[in-house]
């Protein structure tokens, strides 16, 4: 049986509008919420990068009992992970038995705004590992130092905690990144369906299994390819540009190569055919995920809406 969640787009909509979406998406039956956490976004067209964690406190009051995710958090630059371990557990605090927490090694576009050297991803994989240890260890509760290759704690204590720590999902996209997500983490997070999934399990991963398949929904789908194109063509560019430029300008640069015909051939599902949905929905839990999340590119949120509460959803019941 798969869970379909509804993904809030800090990069797109005013934090305000997120906490609509969040009891919208709730009340027409998606089974959780993912949130995006980032400082810039991708290009500048998409206008928004509300700070996640105060996002998240709104999200708490204005929904009953749906769960929530981060996809993903960057404990190793941006923030240290004992400020992590702090904003995780009041979130989690507030959404007793709710709240599920995504990590990874993060992108440069986000990372870099504090002035440190950005790593490669060997290193940042390393800096992971450590700081998924510390913020374990400090939900255990106590006062806690820690002296790391990468990390120091010195008597830190978090007052504020949850009952039960919330599960660690940790994101990769290669190999080595996928066996350390299996020895460190509580599940798999990722972004659309990928061969390593395979790897995470073959390196005993066990747990949840999230993937986000992405949309762009209009009742013409040559609509639905403009506004792809206008708000998310990052989506269409190569390799790992995506986890290397450093600013939104950078990418609009970039994305200047991605026509709409590129967006049309992408992984972005742009058709108003509510069976080529569910087809996605359908290949994506065949290539292993139990949880995938639904991202609508876009200011139309509404049209998204019903569309999935109409055609698409009933489909999973």
């Amino acid at each position: 049986m798969v869970e379909l969640g509804y993904t809030l787009s800090s990069e797109e909509h005013p934090p305000s509008d997120l906490v609509g979406h969040a009891a919208r998406a709730e009340e027409l039956g998606f089974d959780f919420l993912s949130i995006s956490d980032h400082f810039h976004p991708w290009v500048s067209q998409q206008g928004e990068a509300g700070f996640v964690w105060s996002t998240l406190g709104g999200v708490a009051h204005a929904t009953d009992d749906i769960p929530v995710g981060v996809g993903v958090n960057c404990p190793i630059m941006r923030y240290h992970p004992v400020n992590v371990a702090q904003a995780a557990a009041t979130v989690a605090e507030m959404l007793p038995g709710q709240f599920v927490f995504g990590v990874g090694t993060g992108e440069l576009l986000n990372e870099h705004v504090v002035g440190e050297h950005w790593p490669p991803h060997a290193k940042r994989l390393e800096m992971l590992e450590e700081a998924v240890e510390i913020i374990r260890t400090l939900w255990e509760g106590g006062q806690r130092s820690y002296d790391g290759e990468h990390f120091t704690v010195e008597n830190a204590q978090l007052f504020t905690l949850p009952e039960e720590p919330p599960p660690i999902l940790v994101s990769a996209y290669g190999p080595a990144a996928a066996r350390s997500a299996a020895e460190i983490g509580d599940g798999f997070w990722t972004v659309g369906p990928q061969d390593v999934v395979d790897t995470w399990e073959e390196a005993g991963g066990e747990g949840p299994r999230y993937t986000q398949l992405t949309v762009c929904y209009a009742e013409d789908e040559s609509e639905a390819i403009e506004t792809a194109h206008e708000w998310w063509p990052n989506s269409a560019l190569p390799g790992e540009l995506s986890s290397q430029l450093p600013t939104p300008v950078h990418f609009e640069q970039a994305c200047q190569m991605v026509s709409e015909e590129d967006v049309a051939e992408s992984s972005i599902i742009t058709s108003p055919d509510p069976a080529d949905h569910v087809e996605s929905i359908e290949e994506a839990v065949d290539a292993g995920y139990d949880h995938v999340y639904v991202h609508q590119v876009g200011p139309d949120q509404d049209s998204f809406f019903e569309f999935y509460e109409e055609e698409v959803l009933p489909e999973f019941e």
